[in-house]
């Protein structure tokens, strides 16, 4: 099997969203979780993608985008 690249597509609001996610996960016990050893390396790539390509990660107003990034993707009631 040859090991090909594949491409994930997200909205800047979902990448901000899953970044701080991500962040989270491996800064606090939720890394526990995590029982196989082999997914660390992909969470890392994709995190690691994702703080380069987000200029939001150092905005002074952060929080407020995160959270308005949160609101327009929660699903309709």
């Amino acid at each position: 099997m040859v090991d090909e690249d594949v491409t994930i597509k997200l909205t800047s609001d979902e990448a901000l969203v899953l970044s701080h996610w991500l962040d989270r996960l491996q800064m606090t016990d939720l890394g526990q979780m995590i029982d196989d050893p082999a997914v660390w390396a992909p969470i890392h790539k994709i995190s690691g993608t994702l703080d380069k390509s987000l200029p939001e990660l150092f905005a002074a107003d952060y929080d407020q985008r995160l959270s308005a990034a949160r609101e327009r993707l929660q699903p309709e009631s």
